[in-house]
């Protein structure tokens, strides 16, 4: 689509509201759809993460970089666009400390820096006496750590009203507690979408749904293998700050990078901007089932205090969970379904669309409106790595 025309957007989430500003920006007319509210689903339970100590060589941790250089730019330019008042992003470049507990998990945790260091990655090995000036209150039952200095954190939900709002202020239309119900075609290509408040039309329709992106494909005709993965996260009561860091153990990438069905703990601790203390992070592939178990909390806590032990005499005010959307092949998915003219697909992100949602809309604004040429972008649906699992969605 090189002309511009009019995109409908699904998903009030982060990614969609960041394609909606970037397209209606270029002039592009946008309409966003939701069944529920904005920020109302995964950007509402995320952490606000702009992350690339947990990513290796390779396309996602390019999009990272690009995205973190995006949202030190966009700051300054929703102040001029919203009105006065209006809520900050919460920009904190707060860096992250990545631990070892283990001698196994310091070989590991050296490896991975190298390698990330050869893309471009600040990630600096820090002895004892440093670790204590960053952390004073970390375990002294470490192996090794590794310091990123450039990763950062957002205000997820502001973030996403922000970038929705200022997409308002160009023109967009977001309608909230629309469902989309199935495809409109004409001629073999999508050119709207039946919802629950009617029919919509549009030159182009972006699934960005995040967990329920493969729902909202497979309705559409044109299924893509997106799941839930649920993970939970500990809030506790607030105190004065003693975690100054995102600090997580060198299990976490494992984690990320596991395609395992089954619970995955492991323990990240940070502060936030209201003195409250989140711990986190489980990952398990359970559907839509948002129930949150003792387990789950008890492995969290448990593993927490293997890096911070003062937390033992915290109170926990609350628990949440939410759904990442989980792709097999750890990538996101951005760009043109070649299956049906007219759909375009923008999810997959798991843990990390908060953080990529800026530079994903530059990617799939620049391939929509014919500025990028489609081979060129890592993250398409036709990808190798993808095909199978196409299959198997069908």
């Amino acid at each position: 689509m090189a002309e511009q025309g009019r995109v409908i957007v699904i998903g009030a989430g982060i990614v969609g509201a960041a394609i909606a500003r970037s397209l209606v920006r270029s002039g592009t007319e946008v309409v966003v759809l939701d069944r529920g509210p904005s920020a109302g689903g995964t950007s509402s339970g995320g952490e606000g993460n702009l992350l690339v100590s947990d990513k290796g060589p390779g396309p996602e941790l390019e999009l990272m970089q690009r995205s973190i250089q995006l949202w030190s730019e966009i700051g300054p330019q929703l102040r001029d666009e919203l009105p006065a008042g209006f809520p900050g992003l919460e920009l904190e470049h707060k860096g992250g400390l990545v631990v070892a507990t283990t001698e196994a998990g310091a070989v590991g945790l050296g490896r991975f820096a190298v390698q990330q260091r050869t893309a471009g990655v600040v990630a600096e090995e820090v002895g004892a006496d440093r670790v204590r000036e960053l952390e004073p209150d970390l375990t002294r039952n470490f192996v090794t750590a590794v310091l990123y200095p450039q990763d950062a954190q957002v205000q997820p939900v502001v973030a996403t009203e922000s970038l929705l709002a200022s997409a308002r202020q160009k023109g967009a239309q977001v309608r909230q507690g629309v469902e989309v119900l199935g495809p409109v075609l004409s001629k073999g290509r999508l050119t709207g979408v039946r919802t629950s408040d009617g029919v919509v039309n549009g030159d182009a329709v972006v699934v960005a749904a995040g967990p329920w992106s493969g729902q909202v494909a497979a309705a559409l005709g044109a299924p893509v293998p997106v799941k839930p993965r649920r993970g939970t996260v500990l809030v506790t009561t607030r105190m004065p700050q003693r975690v100054w860091h995102k600090v997580y153990d060198a299990d976490y990438v494992g984690a990320v990078g596991s395609g395992a069905a089954d619970l995955q703990v492991s323990s990240v601790v940070e502060s936030t901007a209201a003195g409250t203390v989140l711990i986190g992070s489980s990952r398990e592939q359970r559907g839509f089932d948002d129930r949150i178990e003792a387990r789950v909390l008890a492995a969290l806590a448990a593993k927490a205090l293997l890096l911070f032990p003062f937390l033992k005499d915290v109170a926990v005010m609350r628990a949440y969970g939410g759904f990442r959307p989980f792709m097999p092949d750890h990538l996101p998915l951005i760009g043109p379904d070649p299956r049906l003219a007219g759909l375009w697909h923008a999810t997959g992100h798991e843990g990390a669309g908060i953080g990529l949602s800026l530079g994903t809309a530059e990617v799939l604004s620049q391939h929509l409106l014919g500025a990028a040429p489609a081979a060129e972008n890592p993250f398409r649906v036709d990808r190798p790595s993808l095909r199978p699992h196409l299959e198997d969605a069908a």
